[in-house]
């Protein structure tokens, strides 16, 4: 039931780390960070398995299995402690918070130090205090029961995980009531109480370690004892992992959500792109683009592109660039280009017509002269949130448009403007 449980928990851990993988391996430091410290943990786990005992066993070296658990687990909570106090230790200080700020400041930095000093000094008991192994004992503090080593071994393991679970509590306690999402803050309190709960697994192991380094125990009172420890541990990292994955989901939810916009507004975007790609900050992938199937190759490349931070900040700059390039072709567009356009097109405000105006527009940007003063006729609103479903709009109108469409509205707005001309005194 112990590998079961361990393999459940793991999983949970890995599919976490698997969750924020993109941020690994674009390289930013505190989400490459909180990916460590799942994969670290989610190692620690395994390694608690009867397959994992048997693997580290045959190196020759006894329990080798609990020194590797231990040094996974502490590596594990030194990502996790200092990617939780990178998130407070940067913040902007305020009158509520400037204290949290203050600890979490120090935290960080002596976290890493703290965990390296604690792994050596554990490495060294393990290998030279650690002598009187009793064989036929299943659990490792009942293995060295009685040795002062065990009670510095396994004291420092504890200590440094109550005061890692204590700092986590406390800075995730803390921002519950500043979260405005309901799920999000649903798991910020499952997470801030899992690690109450490993703050008082910590206190009760510490105190069981204590006990049998100085007196000997019975069997029942050692089963119950680790009965009791090992089922808060396991609801530790049941509840924490769950309540990872609060943020986690709503993070893929709005990758997912991103990168549809990306692929519904991406043929839009790119053939504006090449009309005017020096309002492009990052111009569209053509590679091979003759070739079967590579203009799907090409469209990944652009919708998944590392040049910026995020699926959002990519839907983002493909907007900008769409308004910027449709601006720099609205200086050749001619006055009545627009309202031509709609009048094709299902009337005023119409995606349609906007479209149509876009296809004639690129047909001016060729042959007609640029004005100094030039406007979009068009509005999509003032956020991004009203941008994207209109651009939506827009590009799936676009695509059902080709450039012959775009000529000739421009050869009838041209053809009007001519006719006004001539009518002028």
């Amino acid at each position: 039931m112990s590998d079961v449980l361990a393999y459940a928990i793991a999983a949970l851990l890995l599919i976490q780390a698997l969750l924020r993988a993109p941020s690994a391996v674009r390289g930013r430091v505190r989400k490459r960070s909180l990916w460590g410290a799942f994969a670290a943990l989610a190692a620690a786990w395994l390694t608690r398995t009867s397959l994992a005992h048997d693997v580290l066993g045959s190196f020759g070296i006894v329990d080798l299995a609990y020194l590797v658990k231990h040094v996974l687990a502490i590596t594990g909570i030194c990502v996790l402690l200092r990617y939780v106090t990178a998130v407070y230790s940067t913040a902007e200080p305020s009158e509520s918070i400037s204290r949290t700020v203050q600890i979490s400041g120090i935290v960080h930095r002596v976290a890493t130090r703290a965990s390296l000093g604690t792994i050596a000094v554990m490495v060294s008991v393990f290998f030279f205090a650690l002598d009187e192994v009793v064989a036929d004992v299943l659990y490792f503090t009942g293995r060295y029961a009685g040795e002062p080593g065990l009670a510095v071994y396994m004291g420092l393991f504890y200590l440094y995980m109550a005061t890692a679970a204590a700092v986590c509590a406390v800075q995730w306690g803390g921002a519950v009531r500043r979260i405005p999402q309901r799920a999000v803050r649903i798991g910020m309190v499952m997470m801030a109480g899992a690690m109450v709960l490993a703050v008082l697994y910590a206190l009760l192991r510490t105190a069981y370690v204590l006990l049998i380094t100085f007196t000997p125990v019975s069997d029942r009172f050692s089963l119950a004892q680790e009965a009791v420890t090992d089922t808060l541990l396991y609801a530790t990292f049941l509840l924490w992992g769950l309540g990872a994955l609060a943020p986690a989901l709503r993070a893929a939810r709005q990758r997912v959500r991103a990168l549809g916009d990306l692929l519904a507004i991406h043929p839009l975007w790119r053939d504006l792109a090449m009309s005017a790609p020096h309002r492009i900050r990052q111009n569209p992938r053509t590679l091979l683009h003759g070739v079967p199937g590579m203009a799907h190759v090409n469209t990944l490349h652009d919708v998944c592109s590392y040049y910026d931070e995020t699926p959002d900040a990519r839907v983002q700059r493909f907007v900008t660039e769409i308004r910027d390039v449709m601006l720099e072709l609205s200086r050749h567009a001619p006055p009545a280009l627009a309202e031509l356009a709609l009048a094709e097109r299902n009337g005023p405000g119409a995606a349609a017509g906007e479209a149509l105006w876009i296809r004639a527009a690129q047909a001016a940007y060729q042959t007609q002269p640029a004005s100094p003063h030039a406007s979009l006729p068009f509005s999509a609103g003032t956020t991004l949130a009203a941008e994207v479903p209109h651009f939506r709009a827009v590009t799936e109108a676009y695509r059902k448009l080709t450039a012959e469409h775009g000529w000739q509205v421009l050869q009838a707005a041209t053809t009007s403007a001519d006719q006004l001309t001539q009518v002028k005194p």
